[in-house]
């Protein structure tokens, strides 16, 4: 079992002096990865289906994961989710493929639809086809890293004479990894993606969603075990709660810390250490 961090952009990391030396903890304590959430506005007032007040902050992710890797030498960067069709996929490729380049190749990309419209409004961007824009935001995205002469023509993004560098390290490309939970999500992700995120899950949820994907995949000619499936539980997790969900199939739990200040993630990195890492690493 793998063990992230979840939060590298949220407050109290928001505060670039609280987010290197949370970044630095975290390495230290084995936790394999960082991970970034993302809203780019947020509806004020507060109304629903918006899942928090507006004044909560998130730095760009692009920007903390570099601002991460400047601190630290090992721990992957993980975006977890960006709101794909919400972006331009070519500055979003330029975007992301310095962040792998400047973090050594430690990269992984995670991408979901959201389905907040006010934010789809205040960005100009249309609400519907989502789904079909973000598959060719990847399609596009995947031939300015890979191509030698890069080439899109699709419905929503279309280019072809131009060149994007540098390119990311990692070869072909950074993992990319899918967030949702509808059947879409796990079609996406059996099709397109290196991995899925399931965020706020309680055990049941995610053996549902875990089939799903192991459907998709049986459906589409891929290999299950090719997905890498991380989540965030629900509840606290320790070292009976992380057992059994490695026993549902996931690889990775990526924890989810609400404190409100520096020392409290602190202390929340040292007991995941003592009590999850330590022991999981004396078992490997």
């Amino acid at each position: 079992m793998k063990f992230g961090l979840f939060g590298i952009n949220m407050r109290p990391c928001d505060d670039p002096a609280t987010a290197a030396r949370v970044a630095r903890a975290a390495e230290q304590a084995g936790f394999d990865s960082l991970w970034t959430g993302e809203h780019i506005v947020l509806a004020d007032p507060q109304t629903p289906p918006s899942p928090m007040p507006p004044d909560v902050p998130f730095v760009d992710s692009a920007v903390a994961l570099a601002f991460a890797a400047g601190h630290t030498e090992t721990i992957k960067l993980a975006t977890g989710i960006i709101i794909l069709p919400q972006r331009n996929p070519v500055v979003l490729a330029k975007s992301l493929a310095s962040v792998d380049v400047v973090s050594g190749g430690r990269l992984i990309c995670g991408f979901g639809i959201g389905s907040l419209a006010v934010e789809y409004g205040a960005l100009g961007v249309p609400f519907e086809h989502k789904g079909r824009r973000a598959e060719e935001y990847i399609g596009a995205m995947k031939a300015l890293w890979t191509m030698e002469r890069p080439e899109y023509h699709g419905r929503f993004v279309s280019f072809s004479g131009v060149r994007a560098e540098p390119r990311p390290l990692q070869k072909p490309c950074p993992p990319i990894v899918f967030g949702g939970n509808s059947q879409y999500a796990f079609s996406r992700t059996a099709r397109l993606g290196d991995g899925w995120f399931g965020f706020g899950l309680d055990r049941d949820r995610t053996a549902s969603y875990i089939d799903g994907i192991r459907k998709a995949c049986e459906r589409y000619g891929r290999r299950f075990a090719d997905i890498e499936i991380s989540v965030t539980p629900r509840a606290r997790v320790d070292c009976d709660v992380a057992r059994h969900y490695a026993e549902l199939g996931v690889h990775r739990i990526v924890l989810y810390t609400r404190a409100r200040d520096e020392s409290g993630v602190m202390e929340f990195i040292r007991a995941a250490e003592r009590d999850l890492i330590d022991r999981f690493r004396s078992r490997s």
